[in-house]
């Protein structure tokens, strides 16, 4: 049988200064820190992203061409970033070490090259890889000239067909134009995320939640997916109809992107509640009010929290705001509805995942290096 050809977003994650930090760096540390770094990078785009193959200092993920949009693809790569930079922050307050290898940590850095188009599956050695022209160009691009023209940064290098494929605008969303000159394969069309000004951006950026603590009331599950699958199925229009029993959800996005300003119409029959984000924090938590399609209705205010387990799951949880005095009847009044609705919908997102689940298949994924962490438990003192 002749392999079949898929469409798939392809996304590699490539350390920045990899070389000079392994040339300059104690082997057992220098080590244990590169896993870490891959784990954490591949910790937030698992499971949106599949593990193609770990290449040394980079990781080779994607996604078919209907398990991910423009938004969650931005979403995850740039969480993926924050979570490495939050990762070398907490580094570098509990390390003691004085070795090379964890005093150069915090020159690496992280890029991100990002692809669509078709490849099919072979397999060479025993393992399972991809293949095809569009496997060879994202591969290609990571040999580019942004550092160059843009400065020496992070960065995310979307191509012109990924934009086109997940409907990205590049204009609305910020992304600056840049060409690739590619041997063989010839001009390529590639737009730039500078995540340095992302990174900075998210760290000025005024929080909204609603703290567990000060909550009025709140809705609490356990779910076996890790919060980046549980984010996916709460926010994503594909998903949310079913589990809030809509008949459809009109998003009408900032810029194109979905996160803080977008307001969307969950339409029930002739009545639409009206959803209102507040705040966008993948994937960790997303603030929001609600209309409900009530005469002299109050907004309710409430967060999805999402909370990593030790397990590898999510404790997911609905937090709603204490209402002001004049709004306190209303809620009462409303409440019992809105709580019956999201245990009803909770139940059915827990059976969507476990669809998920049941139809995923990670065994054959190649495994990466596992850190032990040496360079935080047995740290090296200089005499």
């Amino acid at each position: 049988m002749l392999p079949k050809t898929e469409s798939a977003c392809f996304v590699i994650a490539d350390i920045s200064g990899y070389t000079n930090f392994m040339s300059g760096a104690e082997l057992d540390h220098a080590q244990d820190i590169i896993a870490d770094i891959m784990d954490t990078l591949l910790r937030a785009l698992r499971p949106t992203f599949r593990l193609a193959k770990f290449e040394g200092d980079a990781a080779f993920v994607y996604a078919l061409a209907n398990k991910v949009d423009g938004s969650l693809l931005q979403d995850a790569i740039e969480s993926a970033y924050f979570a490495f930079r939050k990762r070398l922050r907490s580094i570098k307050q509990a390390n003691s070490c004085e070795c090379q290898a964890c005093s150069l940590m915090q020159s690496l850095d992280v890029k991100f090259v990002v692809h669509y188009g078709e490849f099919i599956k072979q397999r060479m050695g025993g393992q399972e890889e991809l293949a095809g022209r569009d496997v060879i160009l994202v591969h290609r691009l990571l040999k580019n000239e942004v550092n160059k023209k843009f400065g020496r940064h992070a960065y995310a290098l979307y191509s012109d067909a990924c934009v086109r494929a997940m409907e990205i605008d590049p204009a609305a969303q910020g992304l600056a134009e840049h060409d690739e000159a590619i041997d063989i394969i010839g001009e390529t069309k590639c737009w730039i995320r500078d995540l340095e000004q992302a990174w900075t951006t998210e760290n000025e950026a005024t929080r909204i939640i609603v703290d567990r603590d000060r909550a009025f009331r709140v809705i609490e599950r356990d779910f076996a997916p890790p919060p980046p699958a549980v984010w996916e199925f709460v926010t994503s229009p594909a998903h949310h109809s079913r589990w809030q029993r809509s008949d459809s959800l009109v998003e009408a996005a900032v810029n194109g992107r979905r996160g803080a300003g977008t307001r969307n119409h969950c339409v029930h029959g002739k009545d639409a509640i009206i959803e209102d984000i507040l705040d966008w924090r993948p994937f960790d938590y997303v603030t929001l009010t609600a209309l409900l399609p009530i005469p002299g209705a109050s907004k309710i205010l409430f967060t999805y929290a999402f909370e990593g387990r030790a397990d590898g799951g999510t404790r997911f949880e609905l937090r709603f705001a204490k209402p002001k005095p004049k709004d306190l009847a209303f809620f009462e009044q409303v409440w019992p509805t809105v709580r019956s609705n999201f245990e009803a919908g909770l139940d059915i997102l827990r059976s969507m995942l476990e669809e998920r689940a049941a139809a995923s298949d990670v065994a054959g994924e190649p495994s990466i290096p596992v850190s032990r962490e040496r360079f935080l438990t047995q740290p090296v003192h200089a005499h």
